[in-house]
C-alpha cells in the first residue's frame, strides 16, 4: 500500500505574523518558515502505519518555490521514502494545489492521500475536499484515529457534536485532526539519511494543470483591537448590560 502525503510550507507556527505596509499580504521575509503542524501531524501517521506493516511506501509531495525542498527533507527525515516537489513560484490557491495533487495522484496512484485538515496560513480547509471531489474517493475529515485494513479504513473524526466512526473503502482521501498523534522528533543520523533519499520535481507544465487564480486578495489588515472591559457593581448591573447593551439575552 502507498500512502501520499501532501506537505505544505508556512510561516513558524510560534512566530508573531506581521502584516506588510502595503496590506498586500503578510511579511515573509527573513521570517522562520516550517512544516504546517497538521501537515507533520499527518506524516507521522502515514510512517507510523508503514511501521506498523499496514504500508509499504510513504510519498510526500508540496508545490512551491525551491524552499519547499527543506520542507520535504524534513518529511523524509520523520520516516518517507522519497519526496515530490511541484514548482512554482506563483501563487497557489487551494483548488490549483488540489488540480496538482490529483495530477500527482494519477501519476503515483496511492490507496491514501492523507493530509492536514488545514493550512495554518490559510486556515481554508479545502485542499483535501477538493482533491477528494477531482477523484471521485471516498473521504474522511477531521481525523483522530486510524485504523487501516486491506481495502478499507476505519476513521474516528471530530465533529461538533462529538466523535463519529466512518468505515470508508479505499482508495480514500483522509485529513488530519490535532489529536490524532504527536510528531516525533528527528535525529541527527535520519536528517543526514534525508539527504539520500530521492526527490524528483515537476512542473505545473510538465503536469498538465493550469493554476489559474480564481479570486484576488484585496487587502490584508490587523485585526481590530479589542475594547476595554468593564467592571459591574453587582449583578443586576450585569444583567441590565447584557440586556440593554449587548443585547444578548
Amino acid at each position: 500500500m502507498k500512502i501520499l502525503v501532501p506537505i505544505k510550507r508556512v510561516i513558524d507556527a510560534y512566530v508573531t505574523v506581521r502584516v506588510k505596509a502595503d496590506q498586500t499580504g503578510v511579511e515573509t521575509a527573513n521570517v522562520k518558515m516550517s512544516m504546517n503542524p497538521f501537515c507533520e501531524i499527518a506524516v507521522e501517521e502515514a510512517v507510523r502505519l508503514k511501521e506498523a506493516g499496514k504500508a509499504g511506501e510513504v510519498v510526500v509531495v508540496s508545490a512551491g518555490p525551491e524552499l519547499c525542498k527543506e520542507t520535504l527533507r524534513n518529511a523524509l527525515a520523520m520516516g518517507a521514502d522519497r519526496a515530490i516537489h511541484v514548482l512554482s513560484d506563483d501563487e497557489l490557491q487551494p483548488l490549483a494545489i488540489a488540480k496538482l495533487l490529483k495530477a500527482v495522484v494519477d501519476k503515483e496512484e496511492p490507496q491514501i492521500v492523507m493530509l492536514g485538515k488545514q493550512a495554518i496560513d490559510g486556515d481554508h480547509n479545502q485542499t483535501g475536499q477538493m482533491l477528494g471531489g477531482l477523484l471521485g474517493w471516498a473521504q474522511a475529515t477531521f481525523a483522530s484515529k486510524i485504523d487501516v485494513e486491506a481495502d478499507s479504513a476505519t476513521v474516528t473524526r471530530e465533529i461538533d457534536g462529538g466523535l463519529e466512526t466512518l468505515k470508508i473503502k479505499l482508495p480514500a482521501i483522509i485529513t488530519a485532526d490535532l489529536r490524532l498523534n504527536e510528531p516525533r522528533f528527528t535525529s541527527l543520523p535520519n536528517i543526514m539519511k534525508a539527504k539520500q533519499k530521492p526527490c524528483d520535481t515537476f512542473t505545473p507544465d510538465d503536469l498538465g494543470v493550469s493554476i489559474e487564480q480564481r479570486y484576488k486578495t484585496l487587502k490584508v489588515s490587523d485585526p481590530p483591537a479589542r475594547k476595554p472591559g468593564v467592571k459591574v457593581g453587582s449583578v443586576e448591573e450585569l444583567v441590565d448590560k447584557l440586556r440593554n447593551e449587548a443585547k444578548v439575552i
